[in-house]
């Protein structure tokens, strides 16, 4: 979604009920995951393929034109696997003391990211430059929902990450990101953080007693 309008693509969306997910959908995605791009009669899956055929076929490219920076940005956009594993273990935690073992391990990758970021040739405040790039396209989403944790539990623990923080600033302002997802976007997150019997939604429920 969030490079589809960065490049001004017109498309339709269909949004999938995470818990009642339609035989269609399974049958075109094989880990019945979304994102899922179809384009005439094929159906795309994977959230980085899809970005990386959408930046080789639609102009303005996302990516760097210099190989070794475009390989780098690949790089970088596959450690989101890690980047999302150290949040969701955070964001997920189901009592404090899965909480506190997540928050204890999260530095080990915020502080991997902080250094790429510092390493930077350039004064952003994206991850390439003044543009958005498919390194911040992958990042998005879950910093998205950890920043919605955060209003709920929160750590401070970016505080520690100047750079982490000035990223993430700019991408949540950022009208691309923002409209990526729909207005009721963080009660639907909210819910699934109930459906998941999270920590964040015990100290929800708490707060609206």
């Amino acid at each position: 979604m969030i490079v589809l309008r960065a490049k001004k693509v017109d498309f339709d969306v269909t949004y999938i009920n995470k818990e009642e997910k339609p035989k269609w959908f399974l049958e075109i995605s094989p880990h019945g995951k979304v994102p899922v791009l179809k384009v005439n009669d094929i159906a795309l899956f994977e959230s980085n393929a899809i970005a990386e055929f959408l930046d080789e076929v639609v102009e303005p490219r996302l990516a760097p034109e210099d190989p070794i920076m475009r390989a780098y940005n690949r790089a970088w956009t596959d450690f989101t696997g890690n980047w999302a594993r150290a949040l969701n273990q955070v964001t997920y935690a189901k009592t404090i003391k899965e909480h506190s073992s997540a928050l204890n391990e999260l530095p080990f990758t915020l502080q991997k990211l902080e250094g790429a970021l510092s390493r930077r040739s350039n004064n952003g405040p994206y991850f390439n430059d003044e543009k958005i790039s498919l390194v911040d396209a992958a990042y998005a989403p879950f910093i998205m929902r950890f920043e919605i944790v955060e209003k709920i539990n929160p750590t401070h623990i970016l505080k520690q990450y100047p750079k982490i923080i000035a990223w993430s600033d700019a991408l949540m302002n950022n009208d691309f990101i923002i409209n990526s997802v729909p207005n009721d976007f963080s009660e639907v997150y909210r819910v699934n953080l109930y459906n998941r019997k999270t920590l964040a939604a015990e100290i929800l429920s708490q707060n609206q007693q």
